[in-house]
Protein backbone atom coordinates (compact mmCIF):
# COMPACT_ATOMS: atom_id res chain seq x y z
CA UNK A 1 0.00 0.00 0.00
CA UNK A 2 1.52 3.74 -1.10
CA UNK A 3 1.63 4.80 2.57
CA UNK A 4 3.36 8.13 3.51
CA UNK A 5 7.01 7.69 4.44
CA UNK A 6 6.98 9.84 7.56
CA UNK A 7 4.04 8.36 8.43
CA UNK A 8 3.02 4.37 8.16
CA UNK A 9 -0.58 4.78 9.07
CA UNK A 10 -1.68 7.64 6.57
CA UNK A 11 -2.67 5.84 3.00
CA UNK A 12 -1.72 8.51 0.07
CA UNK A 13 -4.59 8.12 -2.66
CA UNK A 14 -2.95 8.90 -6.70
CA UNK A 15 -5.98 8.05 -8.61
CA UNK A 16 -4.04 5.79 -9.92
CA UNK A 17 -2.83 2.73 -8.24
CA UNK A 18 -5.75 1.93 -5.50
CA UNK A 19 -6.47 -1.88 -5.13
CA UNK A 20 -9.48 -3.82 -4.22
CA UNK A 21 -7.52 -5.25 -1.37
CA UNK A 22 -6.23 -1.23 -0.27
CA UNK A 23 -9.70 -0.48 -0.32
CA UNK A 24 -11.07 -3.19 2.00
CA UNK A 25 -8.27 -2.63 4.40
CA UNK A 26 -8.97 1.45 4.36
CA UNK A 27 -12.25 -0.16 5.15
CA UNK A 28 -11.51 -0.82 8.51
CA UNK A 29 -10.97 2.85 9.72
CA UNK A 30 -7.56 2.24 11.22
CA UNK A 31 -5.65 3.88 8.74
CA UNK A 32 -5.81 7.99 7.66
CA UNK A 33 -6.10 9.42 4.31
CA UNK A 34 -4.75 12.12 2.24
CA UNK A 35 -3.39 12.57 -1.71
CA UNK A 36 -0.28 12.88 -3.42
CA UNK A 37 1.48 16.17 -3.90
CA UNK A 38 0.87 15.57 -7.64
CA UNK A 39 -2.86 14.74 -6.98
CA UNK A 40 -3.38 18.05 -5.14
CA UNK A 41 -1.53 19.98 -8.27
CA UNK A 42 -4.24 17.96 -10.54
CA UNK A 43 -7.04 19.14 -8.65
CA UNK A 44 -5.83 22.65 -8.33
CA UNK A 45 -5.44 22.61 -12.64
CA UNK A 46 -8.44 21.72 -13.25
CA UNK A 47 -10.49 24.08 -10.31
CA UNK A 48 -8.81 26.85 -12.44
CA UNK A 49 -10.08 26.27 -15.59
CA UNK A 50 -14.03 25.90 -14.05
CA UNK A 51 -13.72 29.03 -12.41
CA UNK A 52 -12.14 30.88 -15.19
CA UNK A 53 -15.17 29.40 -17.59
CA UNK A 54 -18.07 29.76 -14.80
CA UNK A 55 -18.13 33.65 -15.75
CA UNK A 56 -17.03 34.07 -19.46
CA UNK A 57 -21.40 32.95 -20.48
CA UNK A 58 -21.09 30.40 -22.64
CA UNK A 59 -23.37 27.24 -21.60
CA UNK A 60 -21.32 24.77 -19.95
CA UNK A 61 -22.99 21.62 -19.04
CA UNK A 62 -23.20 20.83 -15.42
CA UNK A 63 -21.73 24.70 -15.04
CA UNK A 64 -24.06 26.87 -15.77
CA UNK A 65 -26.86 24.67 -16.86
CA UNK A 66 -29.48 22.41 -15.61
CA UNK A 67 -29.13 18.43 -15.53
CA UNK A 68 -30.21 15.72 -17.49
CA UNK A 69 -33.76 16.80 -19.14
CA UNK A 70 -32.73 20.47 -18.23
CA UNK A 71 -29.42 20.33 -19.62
CA UNK A 72 -30.70 23.23 -22.10
CA UNK A 73 -31.43 25.88 -19.10
CA UNK A 74 -29.11 28.44 -18.16
CA UNK A 75 -28.15 29.58 -15.00
CA UNK A 76 -27.57 33.04 -13.31
CA UNK A 77 -24.06 33.09 -11.91
CA UNK A 78 -25.34 34.20 -9.02
CA UNK A 79 -27.30 30.90 -8.52
CA UNK A 80 -24.49 28.66 -9.66
CA UNK A 81 -23.61 27.84 -6.11
CA UNK A 82 -27.40 27.25 -5.46
CA UNK A 83 -27.51 24.88 -8.60
CA UNK A 84 -25.49 22.90 -6.92
CA UNK A 85 -27.27 22.65 -3.18
CA UNK A 86 -30.53 22.12 -5.06
CA UNK A 87 -28.57 18.94 -7.01
CA UNK A 88 -27.45 17.02 -3.92
CA UNK A 89 -30.97 17.37 -2.52
CA UNK A 90 -33.13 16.56 -4.71
CA UNK A 91 -30.97 13.21 -5.52
CA UNK A 92 -30.87 12.25 -2.12
CA UNK A 93 -33.69 10.28 -3.18
CA UNK A 94 -32.27 6.74 -1.83
CA UNK A 95 -34.08 4.47 0.34
CA UNK A 96 -33.84 1.13 2.02
CA UNK A 97 -31.44 0.44 4.66
CA UNK A 98 -28.11 2.67 4.95
CA UNK A 99 -24.47 1.23 4.03
CA UNK A 100 -22.52 0.03 7.10
CA UNK A 101 -19.79 2.32 8.36
CA UNK A 102 -17.19 0.06 6.81
CA UNK A 103 -18.99 -0.24 3.25
CA UNK A 104 -19.50 3.82 3.88
CA UNK A 105 -15.07 4.50 3.97
CA UNK A 106 -15.12 2.63 1.26
CA UNK A 107 -17.41 4.93 -0.76
CA UNK A 108 -16.10 7.77 -0.15
CA UNK A 109 -12.19 6.64 -0.55
CA UNK A 110 -13.37 5.46 -3.85
CA UNK A 111 -14.48 9.08 -4.30
CA UNK A 112 -12.13 11.15 -3.13
CA UNK A 113 -9.77 8.32 -5.52
CA UNK A 114 -11.45 9.67 -8.80
CA UNK A 115 -11.59 13.12 -7.22
CA UNK A 116 -7.68 12.83 -7.23
CA UNK A 117 -7.03 12.15 -11.14
CA UNK A 118 -7.79 15.88 -11.43
CA UNK A 119 -10.61 15.65 -14.31
CA UNK A 120 -13.46 16.66 -12.16
CA UNK A 121 -12.70 20.39 -11.14
CA UNK A 122 -13.69 19.85 -7.84
CA UNK A 123 -12.46 22.80 -5.19
CA UNK A 124 -9.16 21.45 -3.24
CA UNK A 125 -10.95 22.99 0.17
CA UNK A 126 -13.78 20.53 -0.79
CA UNK A 127 -11.63 17.74 -1.28
CA UNK A 128 -9.86 18.10 2.13
CA UNK A 129 -13.38 18.62 3.83
CA UNK A 130 -13.73 14.85 2.52
CA UNK A 131 -10.84 14.06 3.86
CA UNK A 132 -11.11 15.15 7.09
CA UNK A 133 -14.80 13.70 7.66
CA UNK A 134 -13.32 9.84 6.79
CA UNK A 135 -9.87 10.66 9.00
CA UNK A 136 -12.44 11.58 12.41
CA UNK A 137 -15.04 8.93 11.50
CA UNK A 138 -17.59 11.25 10.07
CA UNK A 139 -20.06 8.63 7.92
CA UNK A 140 -22.82 9.89 5.74
CA UNK A 141 -26.19 8.14 5.64
CA UNK A 142 -26.00 6.06 2.75
CA UNK A 143 -29.30 4.39 1.49
CA UNK A 144 -28.62 1.29 -0.39
CA UNK A 145 -31.27 1.23 -2.84
CA UNK A 146 -32.03 3.83 -5.44
CA UNK A 147 -28.64 3.70 -8.49
CA UNK A 148 -30.00 2.57 -11.92
CA UNK A 149 -26.06 2.56 -12.72
CA UNK A 150 -26.20 5.51 -15.07
CA UNK A 151 -25.78 8.82 -15.06
CA UNK A 152 -23.30 7.22 -12.44
CA UNK A 153 -24.50 6.35 -9.05
CA UNK A 154 -26.54 9.22 -8.46
CA UNK A 155 -28.47 8.68 -5.30
CA UNK A 156 -26.44 6.77 -2.72
CA UNK A 157 -23.31 9.29 -4.22
CA UNK A 158 -25.62 12.29 -3.33
CA UNK A 159 -26.34 11.01 0.26
CA UNK A 160 -22.74 10.56 0.25
CA UNK A 161 -22.08 14.01 -0.25
CA UNK A 162 -25.07 15.44 1.84
CA UNK A 163 -23.83 14.64 5.11
CA UNK A 164 -20.19 16.30 4.14
CA UNK A 165 -22.58 19.30 3.46
CA UNK A 166 -24.10 19.14 7.34
CA UNK A 167 -27.32 17.84 6.22
CA UNK A 168 -29.16 14.74 6.86
CA UNK A 169 -27.36 12.29 8.92
CA UNK A 170 -23.93 10.98 9.54
CA UNK A 171 -22.48 7.79 11.73
CA UNK A 172 -19.69 9.13 14.25
CA UNK A 173 -17.53 6.44 15.18
CA UNK A 174 -16.21 7.95 18.43
CA UNK A 175 -19.92 7.30 20.18
CA UNK A 176 -21.14 4.60 17.31
CA UNK A 177 -24.08 5.86 16.33
CA UNK A 178 -26.28 7.80 13.97
CA UNK A 179 -27.10 11.69 14.28
CA UNK A 180 -27.36 14.86 12.60
CA UNK A 181 -25.24 15.66 10.51
CA UNK A 182 -24.37 19.34 11.24
CA UNK A 183 -24.23 17.80 15.00
CA UNK A 184 -21.43 15.21 13.71
CA UNK A 185 -19.43 17.44 11.79
CA UNK A 186 -19.40 20.42 14.69
CA UNK A 187 -18.57 17.80 16.92
CA UNK A 188 -15.42 16.74 15.23
CA UNK A 189 -14.59 20.68 14.97
CA UNK A 190 -15.15 20.31 10.63
CA UNK A 191 -16.66 22.75 8.33
CA UNK A 192 -19.38 21.45 5.78
CA UNK A 193 -18.84 21.84 2.55
CA UNK A 194 -20.62 24.58 0.56
CA UNK A 195 -20.29 23.66 -3.07
CA UNK A 196 -19.27 26.07 -5.69
CA UNK A 197 -19.71 25.50 -9.62
CA UNK A 198 -19.76 22.26 -11.11
CA UNK A 199 -18.77 20.68 -7.48
CA UNK A 200 -22.02 18.80 -6.69
CA UNK A 201 -21.67 17.07 -10.43
CA UNK A 202 -18.26 16.79 -8.95
CA UNK A 203 -19.33 14.48 -6.11
CA UNK A 204 -21.95 12.65 -7.36
CA UNK A 205 -20.93 11.81 -10.87
CA UNK A 206 -19.61 8.30 -11.29
CA UNK A 207 -19.78 4.66 -10.44
CA UNK A 208 -18.19 4.36 -7.05
CA UNK A 209 -20.86 2.60 -5.29
CA UNK A 210 -21.21 0.09 -7.90
CA UNK A 211 -17.33 -0.60 -8.08
CA UNK A 212 -16.61 0.00 -3.87
CA UNK A 213 -19.25 -3.48 -3.40
CA UNK A 214 -17.64 -4.53 -5.96
CA UNK A 215 -14.15 -3.96 -4.97
CA UNK A 216 -15.28 -6.21 -1.65
CA UNK A 217 -17.15 -8.79 -3.38
CA UNK A 218 -14.05 -9.69 -5.46
CA UNK A 219 -11.59 -9.87 -2.77
CA UNK A 220 -14.04 -12.29 -0.86
CA UNK A 221 -14.02 -14.05 -3.50
CA UNK A 222 -10.88 -14.61 -4.68
CA UNK A 223 -10.52 -15.72 -0.83
CA UNK A 224 -13.35 -18.28 -1.03
CA UNK A 225 -12.11 -19.70 -4.31
CA UNK A 226 -8.79 -20.82 -2.93
CA UNK A 227 -10.19 -21.65 0.43
CA UNK A 228 -12.45 -24.27 -1.25
CA UNK A 229 -9.74 -25.89 -2.98
CA UNK A 230 -8.15 -26.22 0.61
CA UNK A 231 -11.72 -28.02 1.79
CA UNK A 232 -12.54 -29.72 -0.91
CA UNK A 233 -9.11 -31.46 -0.46
CA UNK A 234 -10.10 -32.36 3.00
CA UNK A 235 -13.23 -33.59 1.36
CA UNK A 236 -11.75 -36.03 -0.76
CA UNK A 237 -9.41 -37.46 1.90
CA UNK A 238 -12.85 -37.64 4.16
CA UNK A 239 -14.34 -39.55 0.84
CA UNK A 240 -11.08 -42.08 0.14
CA UNK A 241 -11.01 -40.76 -3.08
CA UNK A 242 -8.13 -40.55 -5.27
CA UNK A 243 -5.22 -37.53 -6.27
CA UNK A 244 -5.32 -39.55 -9.89
CA UNK A 245 -7.20 -37.11 -11.93
CA UNK A 246 -5.34 -34.16 -10.92
CA UNK A 247 -1.90 -35.53 -12.60
CA UNK A 248 -0.24 -32.32 -14.49
CA UNK A 249 -0.76 -34.27 -17.84
CA UNK A 250 -4.15 -34.04 -17.55
CA UNK A 251 -4.18 -29.86 -17.37
CA UNK A 252 -1.52 -29.53 -19.98
CA UNK A 253 -3.45 -31.18 -22.32
CA UNK A 254 -6.47 -28.40 -21.22
CA UNK A 255 -4.25 -25.45 -20.05
CA UNK A 256 -6.77 -23.09 -18.24
CA UNK A 257 -4.94 -20.88 -15.89
CA UNK A 258 -7.48 -21.27 -12.82
CA UNK A 259 -7.59 -25.36 -14.13
CA UNK A 260 -4.09 -25.81 -13.82
CA UNK A 261 -3.41 -23.68 -10.80
CA UNK A 262 -6.27 -25.79 -8.61
CA UNK A 263 -4.87 -28.87 -9.89
CA UNK A 264 -1.45 -27.84 -8.62
CA UNK A 265 -3.07 -27.04 -5.03
CA UNK A 266 -4.68 -30.10 -4.94
CA UNK A 267 -1.29 -32.68 -5.20
CA UNK A 268 0.19 -30.41 -2.80
CA UNK A 269 -2.28 -30.69 -0.80
CA UNK A 270 -3.22 -34.59 -0.91
CA UNK A 271 -0.97 -37.95 -0.57
CA UNK A 272 2.54 -37.21 -2.72
CA UNK A 273 5.75 -38.33 -1.83
CA UNK A 274 6.57 -35.78 0.38
CA UNK A 275 2.93 -35.12 2.30
CA UNK A 276 1.81 -39.04 3.04
CA UNK A 277 -1.35 -39.31 4.17
CA UNK A 278 -2.00 -42.63 6.09
CA UNK A 279 -6.21 -42.41 5.12
CA UNK A 280 -5.43 -42.90 1.24
CA UNK A 281 -2.39 -45.45 1.80
CA UNK A 282 -5.42 -47.62 3.75
CA UNK A 283 -7.43 -47.18 0.24
CA UNK A 284 -4.70 -46.98 -2.32
CA UNK A 285 -5.15 -50.43 -3.78
CA UNK A 286 -8.76 -50.61 -3.76
CA UNK A 287 -10.96 -51.21 -6.82
CA UNK A 288 -11.92 -47.47 -7.16
CA UNK A 289 -10.97 -46.84 -10.56
CA UNK A 290 -12.32 -42.98 -10.86
CA UNK A 291 -14.37 -40.97 -8.37
CA UNK A 292 -17.70 -38.44 -8.71
CA UNK A 293 -17.54 -35.27 -10.81
CA UNK A 294 -17.92 -33.48 -7.57
CA UNK A 295 -13.86 -34.78 -6.52
CA UNK A 296 -12.35 -35.66 -9.37
CA UNK A 297 -13.26 -32.30 -11.45
CA UNK A 298 -12.61 -29.55 -9.05
CA UNK A 299 -9.63 -27.88 -11.35
CA UNK A 300 -12.52 -27.94 -14.20
CA UNK A 301 -15.06 -26.29 -11.81
CA UNK A 302 -13.18 -24.68 -9.23
CA UNK A 303 -10.60 -23.11 -12.19
CA UNK A 304 -13.27 -21.56 -13.89
CA UNK A 305 -14.51 -19.68 -10.94
CA UNK A 306 -10.82 -18.64 -10.45
CA UNK A 307 -10.07 -17.20 -13.60
CA UNK A 308 -13.19 -15.27 -13.69
CA UNK A 309 -12.74 -13.96 -10.79
CA UNK A 310 -9.06 -12.19 -12.04
CA UNK A 311 -11.44 -11.09 -15.10
CA UNK A 312 -13.80 -9.40 -12.89
CA UNK A 313 -10.01 -8.16 -10.77
CA UNK A 314 -8.87 -6.11 -14.19
CA UNK A 315 -12.28 -4.46 -15.03
CA UNK A 316 -12.76 -3.62 -10.94
CA UNK A 317 -9.32 -2.28 -10.76
CA UNK A 318 -9.20 -0.15 -13.91
CA UNK A 319 -12.73 1.28 -12.49
CA UNK A 320 -11.60 2.04 -9.10
CA UNK A 321 -8.67 4.21 -10.84
CA UNK A 322 -10.73 5.48 -13.14
CA UNK A 323 -12.22 8.83 -14.00
CA UNK A 324 -15.96 8.65 -14.46
CA UNK A 325 -17.26 12.11 -14.21
CA UNK A 326 -19.22 14.07 -16.77
CA UNK A 327 -18.48 16.55 -18.25
CA UNK A 328 -14.75 16.29 -17.61
CA UNK A 329 -12.32 18.68 -16.97
CA UNK A 330 -9.11 18.63 -18.89
CA UNK A 331 -6.96 21.37 -17.65
CA UNK A 332 -3.89 20.78 -20.09
CA UNK A 333 -6.15 21.45 -22.75
CA UNK A 334 -8.28 24.05 -21.72
CA UNK A 335 -11.36 22.02 -22.84
CA UNK A 336 -14.34 21.19 -20.76
CA UNK A 337 -16.40 17.98 -22.86
CA UNK A 338 -19.57 15.76 -21.72
CA UNK A 339 -18.99 12.03 -22.43
CA UNK A 340 -20.47 9.03 -20.70
CA UNK A 341 -17.42 7.47 -18.41
CA UNK A 342 -20.59 7.72 -15.56
CA UNK A 343 -21.97 4.43 -17.25
CA UNK A 344 -21.91 1.07 -15.39
CA UNK A 345 -22.09 -0.65 -17.54
CA UNK A 346 -18.50 -2.50 -17.30
CA UNK A 347 -18.95 -2.88 -13.52
CA UNK A 348 -21.79 -4.28 -13.99
CA UNK A 349 -21.50 -7.22 -16.60
CA UNK A 350 -18.19 -7.83 -14.73
CA UNK A 351 -19.80 -8.47 -11.77
CA UNK A 352 -22.96 -10.33 -12.81
CA UNK A 353 -20.21 -12.58 -14.62
CA UNK A 354 -18.10 -12.96 -11.18
CA UNK A 355 -21.97 -13.86 -9.61
CA UNK A 356 -22.31 -16.70 -12.03
CA UNK A 357 -18.87 -17.66 -11.44
CA UNK A 358 -18.50 -18.03 -7.96
CA UNK A 359 -21.54 -19.21 -7.50
CA UNK A 360 -20.64 -22.61 -8.90
CA UNK A 361 -18.11 -23.08 -6.06
CA UNK A 362 -21.63 -23.39 -3.42
CA UNK A 363 -22.90 -25.15 -6.21
CA UNK A 364 -20.40 -28.22 -5.91
CA UNK A 365 -19.31 -27.82 -2.69
CA UNK A 366 -23.05 -28.50 -1.29
CA UNK A 367 -22.99 -31.86 -3.74
CA UNK A 368 -19.75 -32.71 -2.05
CA UNK A 369 -21.99 -32.24 1.04
CA UNK A 370 -24.38 -34.43 0.07
CA UNK A 371 -21.86 -37.24 -0.13
CA UNK A 372 -20.48 -36.64 3.13
CA UNK A 373 -23.47 -37.32 4.57
CA UNK A 374 -25.22 -39.74 2.77
CA UNK A 375 -24.35 -43.48 3.88
CA UNK A 376 -24.63 -44.88 0.19
CA UNK A 377 -22.11 -42.34 -1.41
CA UNK A 378 -19.84 -42.14 1.74
CA UNK A 379 -19.75 -45.51 3.57
CA UNK A 380 -19.74 -43.51 6.73
CA UNK A 381 -22.48 -42.99 9.12
CA UNK A 382 -25.80 -41.46 8.41
CA UNK A 383 -25.24 -37.63 8.55
CA UNK A 384 -21.95 -38.20 10.27
CA UNK A 385 -23.28 -39.15 13.49
CA UNK A 386 -23.06 -41.93 16.27
CA UNK A 387 -26.06 -43.50 16.96
CA UNK A 388 -28.54 -42.17 14.19
CA UNK A 389 -31.98 -41.48 14.72
CA UNK A 390 -31.43 -40.26 18.35
CA UNK A 391 -29.18 -37.95 16.83
CA UNK A 392 -29.44 -35.92 13.38
CA UNK A 393 -25.79 -34.75 12.58
CA UNK A 394 -25.62 -33.01 9.82
CA UNK A 395 -28.96 -33.29 8.11
CA UNK A 396 -30.15 -29.61 8.43
CA UNK A 397 -26.56 -28.54 8.07
CA UNK A 398 -26.67 -29.71 4.76
CA UNK A 399 -30.32 -28.20 4.05
CA UNK A 400 -28.71 -24.76 5.07
CA UNK A 401 -26.44 -25.46 2.54
CA UNK A 402 -28.89 -26.32 -0.38
CA UNK A 403 -31.31 -23.84 0.60
CA UNK A 404 -28.72 -21.34 0.52
CA UNK A 405 -27.26 -22.54 -3.07
CA UNK A 406 -31.16 -22.56 -4.05
CA UNK A 407 -31.21 -18.69 -2.95
CA UNK A 408 -28.11 -17.67 -5.21
CA UNK A 409 -29.64 -19.90 -7.98
CA UNK A 410 -32.23 -16.81 -8.32
CA UNK A 411 -29.69 -13.86 -7.54
CA UNK A 412 -27.47 -15.13 -10.42
CA UNK A 413 -30.25 -13.43 -12.55
CA UNK A 414 -28.17 -11.28 -14.62
CA UNK A 415 -29.38 -7.50 -13.23
CA UNK A 416 -27.25 -5.55 -16.54
CA UNK A 417 -29.70 -7.34 -18.78
CA UNK A 418 -32.27 -5.11 -17.48
CA UNK A 419 -32.71 -1.64 -18.37
CA UNK A 420 -35.43 1.10 -17.70
CA UNK A 421 -34.72 4.90 -19.72
CA UNK A 422 -34.97 7.87 -16.69
CA UNK A 423 -34.97 11.36 -17.00
CA UNK A 424 -37.87 11.94 -19.51
CA UNK A 425 -35.86 9.62 -21.73
CA UNK A 426 -32.67 11.49 -21.51
CA UNK A 427 -31.01 8.63 -19.75
CA UNK A 428 -32.46 5.95 -22.16
CA UNK A 429 -30.23 3.31 -20.77
CA UNK A 430 -28.72 2.19 -17.67
CA UNK A 431 -26.58 -0.56 -16.27
CA UNK A 432 -28.77 -1.15 -13.17
CA UNK A 433 -24.93 -1.90 -11.78
CA UNK A 434 -25.86 -1.50 -8.38
CA UNK A 435 -28.17 -4.30 -8.04
CA UNK A 436 -25.46 -6.24 -9.86
CA UNK A 437 -22.79 -5.31 -7.17
CA UNK A 438 -25.43 -5.53 -4.11
CA UNK A 439 -26.46 -9.08 -5.48
CA UNK A 440 -22.80 -10.14 -6.00
CA UNK A 441 -21.73 -9.60 -2.36
CA UNK A 442 -25.12 -11.69 -1.21
CA UNK A 443 -24.35 -14.63 -3.71
CA UNK A 444 -20.13 -14.39 -2.31
CA UNK A 445 -21.48 -14.03 1.12
CA UNK A 446 -23.72 -17.71 0.38
CA UNK A 447 -20.89 -19.34 -1.15
CA UNK A 448 -18.74 -18.49 2.40
CA UNK A 449 -21.37 -20.19 4.35
CA UNK A 450 -21.56 -23.52 2.10
CA UNK A 451 -18.09 -23.85 1.97
CA UNK A 452 -18.01 -23.60 5.98
CA UNK A 453 -20.69 -25.81 6.06
CA UNK A 454 -18.56 -28.19 3.60
CA UNK A 455 -15.33 -28.07 6.01
CA UNK A 456 -17.41 -28.86 9.50
CA UNK A 457 -18.80 -32.15 7.28
CA UNK A 458 -15.22 -32.68 6.23
CA UNK A 459 -13.44 -32.81 9.64
CA UNK A 460 -16.42 -34.41 10.95
CA UNK A 461 -16.16 -36.96 8.45
CA UNK A 462 -12.71 -37.00 9.30
CA UNK A 463 -13.29 -38.57 12.32
CA UNK A 464 -14.37 -41.84 11.47
CA UNK A 465 -10.74 -42.95 10.12
CA UNK A 466 -9.03 -42.12 13.18
CA UNK A 467 -6.38 -42.60 14.67
CA UNK A 468 -5.27 -42.71 11.01
CA UNK A 469 -4.53 -39.24 9.83
CA UNK A 470 -4.60 -37.10 6.50
CA UNK A 471 -1.44 -35.08 5.05
CA UNK A 472 0.02 -33.08 7.25
CA UNK A 473 -1.22 -29.85 5.17
CA UNK A 474 -4.54 -31.02 5.77
CA UNK A 475 -4.26 -32.02 9.47
CA UNK A 476 -3.31 -28.42 9.95
CA UNK A 477 -6.61 -27.35 8.45
CA UNK A 478 -8.39 -30.14 10.46
CA UNK A 479 -6.14 -28.93 13.61
CA UNK A 480 -7.57 -24.58 13.14
CA UNK A 481 -10.92 -25.75 13.15
CA UNK A 482 -11.22 -27.60 16.32
CA UNK A 483 -9.53 -25.02 18.04
CA UNK A 484 -13.12 -23.41 17.32
CA UNK A 485 -15.50 -26.40 16.89
CA UNK A 486 -15.38 -29.38 18.41
CA UNK A 487 -16.44 -32.68 17.34
CA UNK A 488 -19.89 -33.49 16.89
CA UNK A 489 -20.39 -36.98 19.34
CA UNK A 490 -24.08 -36.03 20.21
CA UNK A 491 -26.40 -33.38 18.84
CA UNK A 492 -25.85 -29.67 20.02
CA UNK A 493 -26.50 -26.46 19.02
CA UNK A 494 -24.90 -25.95 15.64
CA UNK A 495 -25.26 -22.15 13.94
CA UNK A 496 -22.63 -20.98 15.92
CA UNK A 497 -20.16 -23.49 14.88
CA UNK A 498 -21.59 -22.16 11.13
CA UNK A 499 -20.55 -18.91 12.30
CA UNK A 500 -17.20 -20.07 13.59
CA UNK A 501 -16.16 -21.83 10.63
CA UNK A 502 -17.37 -18.56 8.62
CA UNK A 503 -15.55 -16.34 10.28
CA UNK A 504 -12.00 -18.55 9.52
CA UNK A 505 -13.51 -18.62 6.00
CA UNK A 506 -14.11 -14.98 5.67
CA UNK A 507 -10.76 -14.01 8.09
CA UNK A 508 -8.86 -16.44 5.60
CA UNK A 509 -7.52 -17.74 8.05
CA UNK A 510 -7.86 -21.53 6.75
CA UNK A 511 -5.82 -20.34 3.45
CA UNK A 512 -3.11 -18.49 5.49
CA UNK A 513 -2.69 -22.19 7.55
CA UNK A 514 -1.55 -23.70 4.10
CA UNK A 515 -0.47 -21.28 1.97
CA UNK A 516 3.42 -21.39 2.90
CA UNK A 517 3.11 -25.39 2.26
CA UNK A 518 1.39 -24.54 -1.02
CA UNK A 519 4.17 -22.29 -2.10
CA UNK A 520 1.89 -19.25 -2.35
CA UNK A 521 1.21 -15.95 -0.42
CA UNK A 522 -0.58 -15.96 2.86
CA UNK A 523 -3.12 -13.29 2.53
CA UNK A 524 -3.69 -10.03 5.51
CA UNK A 525 -5.62 -10.91 8.21
CA UNK A 526 -8.10 -10.56 9.40
CA UNK A 527 -8.86 -9.50 5.98
CA UNK A 528 -12.84 -8.36 6.61
CA UNK A 529 -13.14 -6.95 10.54
CA UNK A 530 -16.71 -5.73 11.11
CA UNK A 531 -17.71 -6.11 7.35
CA UNK A 532 -21.66 -6.78 8.15
CA UNK A 533 -23.31 -9.12 5.21
CA UNK A 534 -25.67 -6.65 2.92
CA UNK A 535 -29.01 -6.86 3.40
CA UNK A 536 -32.15 -7.10 1.33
Amino acid sequence: MPFDKKNPTLFLLDGETLTPENLVQLSHGKLQIDLTPDAWSRIGASRALVDKLAMCGKPIYGINTGFGNFASVTIENDKLSQLQVNLITSHSAGTGRPLSPARTRMLLVLRINVLAKGFSGIRPESVRCMLNAFNKGCLSYVPEQGTVGASGDLAPLAHLALGMMGMGKMWDSSLHKWDDAAAVLKRHNLTPIQPGAKEGLAMINGTQFITSHGAEALVRASLVAKQADVVGALTLEALQGTPRAFDPKIHAARPHSGQVQCAKRLRALLHNDKNHSEIFAAHANCARVQDAYTLRCMPQVHGIAADTVEFTRGVIATEMNSATDNPMIFAETGEIISGGNFHGEYPAKALDYLTIGIHEVASVSERRVERLINPTLSGLPAFLVKEGGLNSGFMIAHCTAAALVSENKNLCNPASVDSIPTSAGKEDHVSMGGWAARKCLKVVENVEKVVAIELLAACQAIEFHRPKKTTPVLEKVYALVRKEVKSFDVDRFMAPDIDAVWKLIRSGSIWNAVAKDLGEEPVPAPVFEDLPGDHF
